[in-house]
């Protein structure tokens, strides 16, 4: 036995008047096409988690039960754990949900307020019914806004409609016409002498009705403008304008307001009334929430887009996400039990942080960033390990929940028959079937009466019922396990099994599958292979026949005597 701890996760406890954040789920999962031992022991670690305070702790599973572990979980009223087939990091795990939006009907000054107030660095662009337009960056707005000596049209330049701007400057309207246009409109400041005003507008090529004129108590400059005609006369510096001009700009239809702020301050808010429409960048990259980030990293790697977005079925917008986002570890968590071997655990087991592992199997090839919780040890079955951690913290188990680790027990060592089975095994039924309100014999009989896998499963289904792949050197390869009440229900499919198994076989790309029949009462078994003539020619167990069947007496443990023999075997042909 060895345990290697060096980090664990505690609970914060709960102070009067402070919020408490509940911690992420940590889901506890047996291997996949689970057996009695891998959902029981998921469910009593969970129990035990709870015990200790440990209360994030989830039991799952990433595989279908059978009739036998429908049998135990009927008897102790217990409910099959959750399914979760696959934990994969995808977009939607890091995608900011809560997304602020423009149109392309905002205003540059909007979109800066929003950039600001939540500190981004773009703004998703939507139409009215939210679906994706386009993508509007600080980097863009300040390029519209930098200076450009060269361009002086392009830096008086204004698209947007008298509304925009009034809003902008929070203005004072003395009279307004048509003011939902969307124009394309030129700022000047009135501050040259009333002889070179008319003639310098005229040099740059501006039409009085497309010109926005800033100016201050120059009666003058006023009155100039309303003879000019121009779109739009702004006062500053919150001054009072004579009614004669208030009036004149009536009757000439021209559109005047007052701004609170100095002239040049109202010029430089009346440019960021500018609409977004044409500013933004209209091709984007876009991603479904179930797009796997292993999938993105690569895809935006040489990228270098602010935001990225994530869209449903019909382009609508449901989530952003950055580089930084991508970027950071998983926040999914994962407790392994019943197995360490990543061939055998849920899909993307890899992608996660795995927090603990408890098992009683051969060590496996699973790395992990971190230090973890990892309990190994020579023990009949996991429930075992996690029964013990009660008994050792003088924590006794709800009665279902001890019937639960009984049936994993039983299952896993064939009521004490299995060369796997330990003394240990035994004192844990003593102290357990009290508990429980149940005998080993009769829970046994429960278990192993509880139908015929053969017989109640289609023939790939008894393939994967109990189906685990091992990794040996660069091979592959897989060993199922069943156990029936003799033979007999065995030979009516023996060859509908082997052309699953061969199936299976290649499906998976697997050097070889082995399928290991049991016979409970007998404690022989009998082994189905798929696998090439020479692996076939090294098995040295009794061929029946010239078939791909192989007797095997007194082997009943896959964990124990099948799996070293294969290991051997391996060795022996010289192929690891």
């Amino acid at each position: 036995m060895f345990i290697f701890e060096i980090s664990g996760l505690f609970n914060t406890k709960i102070v009067a008047n402070l919020e408490y954040t509940m911690p992420e789920p940590i889901y506890i999962f047996g291997h996949k096409n689970p057996d009695a031992d891998a959902i029981c022991s998921a469910l009593a670690y969970e129990a035990y988690k709870h015990a200790i305070g440990q209360t994030e702790y989830i039991a799952a599973r990433c595989g279908n039960s059978n009739a036998r572990i429908d049998a135990i979980l009927e008897r102790f009223k217990t409910p099959l754990p959750r399914f979760i087939g696959d934990v994969t990091p995808r977009v939607g795990n890091i995608m900011q949900s809560m997304v602020r939006t423009v149109t392309k009907k905002s205003t540059c000054a909007g979109a800066l307020e929003l950039i600001d107030q939540y500190d981004v660095r773009a703004l998703p662009v939507v139409d009215e019914g939210g679906q994706i337009e386009g993508l509007v960056s600080i980097f863009q707005l300040g390029e519209f806004f930098i200076p450009k000596p060269h361009e002086p049209r392009a830096m008086r330049r204004v698209k947007t409609c008298v509304q925009s701007i009034i809003d902008s400057l929070n203005a004072k309207v003395l009279h307004a016409d048509n003011i939902d246009e969307i124009e394309e409109l030129f700022v000047r400041i009135g501050a040259m002498d009333i002889r070179s005003f008319g003639s310098h507008h005229k040099e740059n090529g501006l039409t009085s009705d497309r010109s926005i004129i800033v100016v201050g108590d120059r009666r003058d400059i006023q009155e100039r403008c309303l003879e000019l005609g121009v779109r739009l006369l702004v006062i500053t510096g919150a001054l009072e304008v004579d009614e004669e001009v208030i009036e004149r700009a009536r009757e000439s239809n021209i559109s005047l307001i007052v701004s609170p702020y100095d002239s040049a301050t109202t010029s430089w808010i009346i440019r960021t009334a500018t609409h977004i429409d044409g500013l933004f960048e209209p091709k984007v990259s876009c991603f479904s929430a179930e797009d796997h980030i292993s999938s993105v990293k690569r895809r935006i790697a040489n990228s270098n887009d602010p935001l990225y977005l994530v869209v449903n079925d019909e382009k609508k917008l449901i989530g952003v996400f950055s580089k930084s986002d991508i970027l950071r570890p998983s926040s999914t968590r994962i407790a392994l039990v019943d197995h360490n071997e990543l061939g055998q655990a849920v899909n993307g087991a890899s992608e996660v942080q795995i927090t603990e592992i408890l098992d009683h199997h051969r060590l496996g090839n699973i790395p992990t960033e971190q230090p973890i919780l990892f309990i190994n040890r020579p023990v009949g079955s996991t429930c075992s390990i996690v029964a013990d951690l009660f008994k050792t913290h003088k924590l006794t188990p709800e009665p279902n929940i001890a019937g639960i680790m009984m049936a994993g027990i039983i299952s896993d060592t064939l009521l004490l028959n299995s060369p796997t089975a330990t003394p240990l095994e035994g004192e844990l039924l003593d102290w357990l079937s009290p508990i429980a309100g149940i005998e080993p014999e009769a829970l046994a009989d429960i278990i192993f009466t509880a139908g015929s896998v053969v017989i109640n499963s289609k023939p790939a289904e008894v393939i994967s019922s109990d189906c685990k792949i091992y990794d040996e050197g660069e091979l592959r390869f897989s060993v199922s396990q069943i156990e029936e009440l003799g033979f007999d229900k065995f030979w009516k499919k023996e060859d509908a099994l082997g052309k699953a198994l061969e199936a299976y076989r290649i499906k998976e790309k697997l050097f070889f599958s082995f399928l290991l029949v049991t016979d409970i009462n007998s404690h022989d078994s009998l082994l189905v292979v798929a696998g090439n003539d020479e692996l076939k020619a090294s098995i040295n167990y009794p061929q029946r026949g010239q078939s791909n069947i192989y007797e095997l007496s007194g082997i009943v443990s896959r964990k124990k005597q099948l799996i070293p023999y294969i290991s051997s075997l391996l060795k022996t042909m010289g192929v690891v």
